[in-house]
């Protein structure tokens, strides 16, 4: 990791890979904990390379899930799922009345969006569907004249390095994973998302590191107030990481969706809690001698927003109000 340039995380990432260092514990066989470490540890460094690290991961636990065979030719992987309005990939089963069983060879139509790492990866995750009613998940060889990687998609300066462009696929070749509706309906799947909330609190931890620094070399009354605030986010933070990956390790069959919804929620907050504080507390100084912060600092808004913001709150607030317990919060 000291050797990468953080401008090309595509590069890193396969380094990463090359040295075995992407073979993390696989969610709920009893090191989830330290599964999140590692992505936290990658996010402190850079959130574009996490972007691509956590997708390459994810997807190595969704095909040991699912019970999918990699192809051996694989050696970068990326999950896309994202479908916004106008953006569905359609799939056709290459050998129709066979029926689709995981491993089955498909054809893809469509457009993807926000494709991180599409310039990056040899492999990737694709959700397509097979009706209007039927999502599948189909692993897609990238490298393919039915694959064109597009330079549009993506006008943000926070989170550029992650290349999130959109994918045009025609007549596509790939191999469904799992069952028609298989990757919505494993367990994994919500795991997962506490995942990307593990990315946003090593983030968050390395920002608000550097507020923690300074007041030990100056104890100065107001930092030391915006350092107690930020503290109080990130340790309640870290508690239900904590708890959840525990949650998840006790009853790994379980999707934990309002545990894990609830974590999510809990580091989005705590990350706007260290954007608002680490700033105002420093000043200017250290965003503008330390590159590697300052694309914390312009990369964590922008992926912080991965949440449903007010949605999430909703589904949450939903989820307690239908408890039969009438003390959720009792010690």
């Amino acid at each position: 990791m000291n050797n990468s340039k953080l401008h090309e995380p595509g590069e890193t990432l396969r380094a990463l890979v090359a040295q075995g260092l992407d073979q993390l514990p696989l969610p709920g066989q009893g090191q989830t904990l330290a599964r999140w470490r590692a992505l936290a540890a990658v996010a402190a460094k850079n959130l574009s390379l996490v972007k691509l690290f956590e997708g390459h991961t994810d997807a190595l636990a969704i095909l040991a899930e699912l019970g999918a065979q990699a192809p051996a030719e694989a050696r970068t992987w990326a999950v896309w799922g994202a479908e916004p309005p106008g953006n569905r990939v359609q799939a056709i089963a290459v050998r129709a009345g066979d029926g689709l069983a995981s491993g089955s060879p498909m054809l893809l139509n469509g457009t993807k969006a926000w494709c991180s790492g599409a310039h990056s990866v040899d492999h990737a995750l694709v959700t397509a569907w097979l009706s209007d009613t039927k999502r599948c998940l189909v692993a897609v060889h990238l490298l393919q004249a039915g694959v064109q990687v597009c330079n549009e998609g993506w006008q943000a300066v926070g989170m550029a390095d992650s290349a999130s462009v959109d994918v045009q696929l025609y007549q596509a070749r790939g191999i469904l994973v799992g069952e028609p509706g298989a990757y919505l309906r494993r367990p994994g799947f919500h795991h997962g998302g506490a995942g990307i909330a593990a990315c946003w609190y090593g983030a968050s931890a390395r920002i608000a590191g550097q507020l923690l620094l300074a007041c030990r070399k100056h104890a100065e009354p107001h930092a030391l107030a915006h350092l107690g605030a930020v503290d109080v986010a990130m340790s309640a933070t870290a508690a239900l990481l904590r708890a959840t990956a525990a949650h998840i390790d006790a009853q790994p069959d379980q999707p934990w969706a309002r545990e894990v919804n609830r974590t999510r929620l809990a580091a989005e907050a705590a990350a706007q809690q260290v954007l608002q504080h680490v700033p105002r507390a420093l000043g200017p100084g250290p965003f503008c001698k330390d590159r590697s912060l300052a694309l914390l600092l312009a990369d964590l808004p922008i992926f912080i927003r991965q949440s449903h913001a007010e949605r999430d709150l909703a589904a949450l607030g939903h989820d307690i109000a239908q408890q039969e317990n009438n003390a959720p919060w009792r010690l």
